[in-house]
């Protein structure tokens, strides 16, 4: 049987990358160990930059409803939280939200599109040629299926057995440290405040039940392998509390640990990976969902290209050169993280860590040191590598500013997104000729807009024309005053990002 792309994984990363695939009519079939939808969720936030992908494919009124914002996160659990209130988004904030629905609100959107998700089915094998992969699939009742695809994503987790089986090295650190997880009904409330004073997070979430997470410094070199039990974490809790919080039975432990690897490469062949499959880390400022969402927003256009066949030259291959220094970055701050919790849980160290947690905790009430770990945590200050010599915004974040076309509704820069198409805004609104020239040779690829009012921005004081990606970032940016002039490189730019005209 022949598909375009088989993503194995229907985590959120994988689902999302066959909503983004199917968006661009890529025959999409997604396969998953797992025989149920996740019900336990090891992650429960979705960053700004998260939100705004959600918000530019017009799913952020089926997400927001489900959870709860709040404008700030915490980065290595210490007092001074990270404000993202003051970032330049319209969502300064954190959507507090269980994995579960995130992974059932994007199941719902595949199937809308049309993706097959194909439960309790595990690869056992693969290989690839020139033109394409072959995937050995074990369904539910234990027969072994083929199936021929153009491209195989492994969003299968760190453990990932597409990557291993493409011959990817996944070099780092092994575990040193682990800590332990759980949802509780929880009979004492008001000793929550007792835990959260000694350095336990404390989640509140849906229907009463609350998250403990806690490092222990008599069990931290417990091995992830080894279940929790409800007694060992009644003892941590007395231990570090002085109280075991009333924690009832459990609806979830969990055990997690800081072994921290990044994929050699993000692509061999007609092989790619992307989220945990790409790169593991401590759970820090939970940022490993968020940044596999955001490595599927990034892939899906370009393999979509390259599948549809109108992919300019290495396209594809920008998806490594733009994602895998974002993860070497997520990687290198989580390990921060972990060694500011490290230390003080280290009796010889407490004194010295508890220092160095006080003077970070200063540099972070300073503005610019929050802003700059904010935009970091919040990946609001993502920006991929740009040829030399071009404009500053090339590769940054489009920021969300309301524009008013010639005889339309107003409308905001993300709705113009939805469909995963290339945005061209012609800001200077000086050519009469701009949205037929556009039309011409890209309508099927690129909406062109010509804006009669906008939104003052000071990033976009003095652009003339922008070429937004289909994943929000900008590809390209002219400053030209006439429109005339403008013309010859406006088509190269297509040319060079949206492949040949038509």
């Amino acid at each position: 049987m022949n598909v375009d792309v088989a993503v194995v994984g229907a985590g959120p990363t994988g689902l999302m990358l066959a909503c983004e695939l199917a968006l661009a009519g890529v025959r999409t079939r997604v396969f998953e160990r797992r025989t149920e939808p996740q019900r336990d969720s090891r992650a429960l936030s979705l960053h700004p930059r998260s939100v705004e992908v959600i918000d530019q494919r017009g799913l952020l009124d089926r997400f927001l409803p489900l959870g709860r914002t709040v404008p700030g996160w915490h980065f290595a659990q210490l007092p001074t939280h990270l404000d993202f209130s003051v970032l330049d988004s319209r969502h300064g904030y954190t959507l507090f939200l269980a994995q579960a629905h995130t992974e059932a609100l994007l199941a719902e959107r595949a199937r809308e599109l049309g993706v097959e998700v194909e439960r309790g089915c595990e690869v056992a094998g693969l290989s690839q040629d020139a033109d394409g992969a072959e995937v050995e699939v074990c369904g539910r009742d234990g027969d072994v299926a083929t199936i021929r695809a153009r491209y195989v994503v492994g969003c299968d987790g760190g453990r990932s057995v597409v990557r291993q089986a493409a011959g990817i090295a996944f070099p780092g650190t092994d575990e040193t440290l682990t800590g332990v997880l759980g949802d509780f009904a929880v009979t004492d409330p008001a000793a929550l405040d007792a835990a959260r004073a000694r350095g336990v997070l404390v989640a509140p979430m849906e229907d009463g039940v609350v998250r403990l997470v806690l490092i222990d410094p008599e069990r931290m070199r417990v091995p992830t392998g080894e279940p929790v039990t409800l007694e060992e974490f009644r003892e941590s809790l007395t231990r570090m509390c002085g109280t075991d919080c009333g924690v009832a039975e459990p609806r979830w432990l969990s055990r997690f640990g800081n072994a921290t690897r990044l994929a050699e490469s993000y692509r061999a062949g007609r092989v790619l990976l992307a989220g945990d499959a790409a790169h593991i880390h401590f759970p820090a400022a939970g940022q490993g969902l968020n940044t596999g969402l955001q490595d599927a927003m990034n892939l899906g256009w370009k393999l979509a290209a390259e599948v549809n066949g109108w992919a300019p030259p290495g396209l594809l291959d920008t998806y490594d050169v733009e994602r895998r220094p974002v993860g070497q970055t997520v990687t290198e701050n989580t390990e921060v993280q972990t060694l500011l919790a490290e230390l003080t849980l280290v009796r010889q160290y407490q004194r010295p860590a508890a220092a160095l947690r006080k003077l970070f905790g200063e540099l972070l009430g300073m503005e610019e040191v929050n802003r700059t770990l904010a935009t970091q945590v919040s990946a609001l200050g993502t920006a991929y590598p740009a040829a030399p010599g071009s404009d500053p915004l090339v590769g940054r974040r489009m920021p969300d500013i309301g524009l008013k076309a010639a005889a339309s509704e107003a409308v905001r820069v993300y709705e113009l997104l939805t469909a995963g198409r290339f945005v061209h805004l012609d800001l200077a609104g000086d050519d009469p000729d701009f949205e037929a020239a556009v039309t011409a040779g890209w309508g099927s690829r690129v909406t062109a807009v010509t804006v009669g009012d906008r939104e003052a921005h000071p990033n976009l004081a003095g652009v003339a024309e922008v070429l937004i990606r289909p994943d929000g970032h900008v590809a390209w940016v002219s400053r030209t005053a006439g429109a005339g002039d403008r013309r010859a490189e406006r088509r190269a730019a297509l040319s060079a990002w949206a492949g040949l005209p038509s």
